[in-house]
């Protein structure tokens, strides 16, 4: 018999109590953290969707292989480990550990970017947009159409439109472009994945004008079964490779390991380049530490090494991303909006469609995911216009995104099929009194990456 959604590969073997605080703490809780959800104490939380980053469960093996982690400073066992998996499943010449994956993108960044460079992705998520702005750079997203439309279903909505690729290469010309990236899934347009196809137009677009093409492959695994499940001619090619010809395309790829090597800490930096690796190791000693554990413990290099193979488990990825489908569907069938079709790691539901009375700068999907946490002690993160809203310094114009979405980011071998009827049932219930909602204003708002620590209050209706 095939089950709609496949049921989880593991048993579970540990667990951790969690519990649901009574209303009034919960109103208490919001107001002392200033409205933002990250400011919150992880034991307020019943169910935590905030990221999928460094949140899941790690098996029995990566436990095991902890502790044969070797700590030595320079050239541990744990290290030369993990190079084998790496290279491995990567196949780059080139490779330093970073404690995260945003630690990845500042030394790249701090390596190529100079003030008025342009770097073109399919859509930056939040650390890399602000490591591009903070070497005074300017990130681009050059998705293409079908993902700023949550219910079409093009089963590859993270894809980049090569016409405007093209267009915008020939507008600011190669000097002024020192890489280019593309996001696998694209975390910032719902999770959505990218093709093989257009991995290989994408790769061609960048070499022919003499571009280094990075990719951001956070999700690569989840991307890849996409693939294996949607592209032809890819149904009976293994995850590993299929991931093998991705990489095989690019120049250099940065990973947070927190994600699809189910890690709860670490990142990769890989290259071909070998000028620009020494410029890279540099970098690295200067602020993550020996180019052989780049800000990590022996023992999570080899939790890593571990991770990175359990990721390409075809069991566990039919798994994962059913999960996903199933919250989705849920969701769905209460008549609440979500980017279709679902997503590999999280669930993006329209809070612009569920909100329409609340303007952008009066930030609907805070305001939903507040009412979330309010209503079921759930903690999801707002993808909109307090994390990527910007001021324009050509026109001094905010610039808004798109959509705004509540994302509902599952954490990996974490939570029951319960537990997502939870968060469904929990949405249902909002969507009774959506109408009644505040918005909210800043408090408090940094220059970048706001959302982290900006403090709100409601407006008043």
């Amino acid at each position: 018999m095939t089950r709609p959604y496949p049921p989880e590969p593991f048993r579970i073997k540990v667990t951790e109590s969690i519990r649901l605080i009574p209303p009034e703490a919960r109103e208490a809780a919001l107001k002392e953290a200033g409205y933002n959800l990250f400011s919150m104490k992880a034991e307020d939380i019943f169910i935590d969707l905030l990221t999928d980053s460094g949140t899941g469960a790690m098996s029995q093996e990566q436990w095991a292989a902890l502790m044969r982690g070797d700590e030595s400073y320079a050239g541990a066992r744990s290290y030369h480990r993990l190079k084998a998996a790496v290279e491995d499943i990567f196949g780059f010449k080139y490779f330093v550990p970073t404690h995260q994956g945003r630690a990845a993108e500042n030394i790249l960044a701090a390596c190529l970017v100079k003030p008025g460079d342009l770097i073109p992705s399919n859509m930056h998520f939040d650390t890399t947009d602000a490591n591009i702005r903070a070497r005074k750079g300017r990130p681009a997203n050059l998705v293409i159409d079908e993902a700023h439309d949550p219910a079409n279903p093009h089963p590859f909505k993270g894809n980049m439109d090569i016409a405007k690729l093209k267009a915008f290469i020939a507008k600011y010309g190669r000097e002024k472009i020192p890489f280019g990236m593309i996001t696998v899934t694209n975390n910032a347009g719902g999770g959505q994945p990218v093709s093989m196809e257009n991995l290989k137009q994408v790769a061609d677009v960048y070499h022919e004008a003499g571009i280094p093409f990075f990719i951001d492959a956070a999700r690569y695994a989840e991307n890849c079964y996409f693939i294996k499940e949607r592209e032809l001619g890819y149904k009976h090619v293994s995850i590993k490779d299929i991931a093998r010809e991705m990489f095989s395309l690019a120049d250099g790829m940065t990973m947070s390991a927190k994600k699809d090597a189910i890690v709860n800490i670490g990142g990769l930096l890989c290259l071909n380049d070998e000028s620009l690796f020494q410029d890279i190791r540099n970098e690295l000693i200067l602020r993550e530490g020996f180019p052989t554990y780049g800000g990590l413990a022996g023992r999570d290099l080899d939790a890593m090494a571990v991770g990175l193979y359990e990721g390409l488990d075809e069991a566990y990825l039919a798994y994962r991303l059913g999960q996903t489908a199933y919250l989705a569907a849920r969701i769905n069938d209460a008549g609440i909006p979500t980017i279709q079709p679902a997503g590999g790691h999280g669930v993006y539901v329209n809070a612009g469609a569920i909100l329409p009375h609340l303007p952008n700068y009066e930030f609907p999907a805070q305001a939903l995911a507040v009412e979330l946490y309010r209503e079921g002690g759930i903690r999801g993160v707002e993808i909109g216009s307090v994390m990527f809203a910007y001021l324009d310094p050509e026109t001094n114009a905010w610039n808004y995104p798109k959509l705004e979405l509540l994302r509902l980011a599952i954490p990996r071998r974490t939570y029951t099929q319960s537990h997502m009827d939870c968060v469904a049932d929990s949405l249902a219930e909002i969507k009774t009194r959506a109408d009644k909602i505040r918005g909210y204003k800043f408090t408090y708002a940094p220059e970048l990456l706001r959302h982290f620590t900006a403090r709100f209050e409601p407006l008043n209706m």
